[in-house]
């Protein structure tokens, strides 16, 4: 089977960085990350959720965030090291012009807007996390120090246990 193709894992390639792309049929009652990881049974730990935050509200201030995908984002913490007094999720029906990519598809590559990228730094601990790859049911699976160089990015503890999670 031909490897799916898509921006994200063409700029991975483009730099010279090896990623595995895994496809999985798309459940569009569940888009979540824990689903990707049980249908592709990869560990929970190391499929991380790309998430679109607005720092201080402005949509000049896209900052996006990745984090496992059984943790939710510490919005505090988030803040702090985007340098806003605040961050919140960017509105649903402004998410694909901010970012060009939809719910349950937004990968941390290929972003076109300008803007923060944090890689939670749990996934510093991993040979390798599964991230999107721009498109729904489709991961890639990439190096987190590979992430960081292609997006430019920074670690940072940005993400918090859910509430109510089981470990």
């Amino acid at each position: 089977m031909a490897q799916e193709m898509t921006n994200a894992v063409r700029m991975a390639q483009k730099a010279g960085v090896s990623v595995e792309v895994v496809t999985y049929p798309v459940d569009e009652s569940d888009l979540s990350a824990v689903h990707a990881s049980s249908v592709l049974g990869i560990e929970l730990n190391r499929v991380y959720k790309t998430l679109a935050l607005l720092g201080d509200g402005r949509k000049a201030n896209l900052v996006v965030a990745s984090i496992p995908a059984d943790c939710e984002v510490d919005l505090k913490a988030l803040a702090r090291a985007a340098g806003y007094g605040r961050v919140e999720m960017v509105p649903l029906k402004d998410l694909f012009s901010l970012t060009g990519y939809q719910r349950g598809g937004c990968s941390p590559l290929g972003i076109k807007r300008a803007h923060q990228f944090f890689l939670d730094e749990r996934a510093l601990a991993l040979p390798t996390i599964a991230v999107s790859a721009g498109r729904r049911g489709v991961q890639m699976i990439i190096a987190p120090s590979d992430l960081l160089k292609l997006t430019g990015g920074r670690a940072a503890p940005v993400a918090k246990e859910a509430e109510g999670a089981e470990r």
